[in-house]
């Protein structure tokens, strides 16, 4: 019994490590972001070449049922996208960190956005209002909004997926976040973006008309 004990507390302590569940992996797949399942990761990167882009997708308001949120509101920003609910207690642990990193990014190009499932919308907009958190978020309790992400599991919460500035899956998280982590990550991708303006503005402009060349000096003098 005591074996048997100490078996079932390991399993336990990993999912609180980890998160409400996470059992899932995730890899991209003919240019669009696929999720396959299951696994045993909690961490995804991806470099460049290897990102599956997410589709654009909408939904209303954690505080505003009357506002419409969709991923291109937010074109040419990097995206990082917080899976939560007010019923985890995992979410409430990384709330502050979320709210840090957010922060952090203020007038750079880069846009926080929340994900709220399987929750009541009042209980939702308490807990936004008692973590002081600024970055909207969209209220999805049936989790459509999430399953439009090409197979997103539902079950894994805290989820960040952390996004290019063409949308594209950079990073995923299954498990409880830190904003050093995130603030990193950011960075990161928008230091590719400057690297790849860098080397289109540095670039010759191979369109432009030739200038006529000057035959002067090779006319007959009289």
């Amino acid at each position: 019994m005591k074996r048997r004990f100490a078996a079932v507390a390991v399993v336990v302590l990993g999912l609180a490590l980890g998160g409400c569940t996470s059992n899932a992996t995730a890899v991209p797949s003919a240019g669009a972001f696929v999720f396959v399942s299951p696994g045993g990761k909690s961490e995804f990167s991806y470099p460049v070449g290897e990102r599956g882009t997410v589709a654009d997708f909408t939904g209303t308001s954690v505080t505003d049922a009357q506002q419409t949120i969709k991923l291109s509101d937010y074109t040419g920003k990097v995206m990082v996208l917080n899976v939560w609910g007010s019923w985890c207690g995992p979410c409430r642990g990384e709330a502050k960190d979320l709210n840090v990193a957010a922060e952090l990014a203020t007038g750079k190009p880069v846009q926080y956005l929340g994900i709220n499932i399987q929750d009541d919308r009042q209980a939702a907009a308490d807990f936004i209002a008692s973590t002081r958190t600024t970055y909207p978020s969209i209220f999805d309790p049936t989790t459509r909004t999430l399953l439009s992400m090409n197979g997103l599991p539902t079950s894994s919460i805290p989820t960040t997926i952390v996004l290019d500035q063409e949308h594209k899956v950079a990073h995923i998280y299954l498990r409880v976040i830190t904003a050093q982590e995130l603030t990193e990550a950011v960075d990161a991708l928008l230091a590719e973006g400057e690297n790849t303006a860098d080397v289109t503005s540095s670039a010759p402009d191979m369109t432009a008309d030739p200038e006529p060349a000057d035959n002067s000096a090779a006319e007959p003098t009289s």
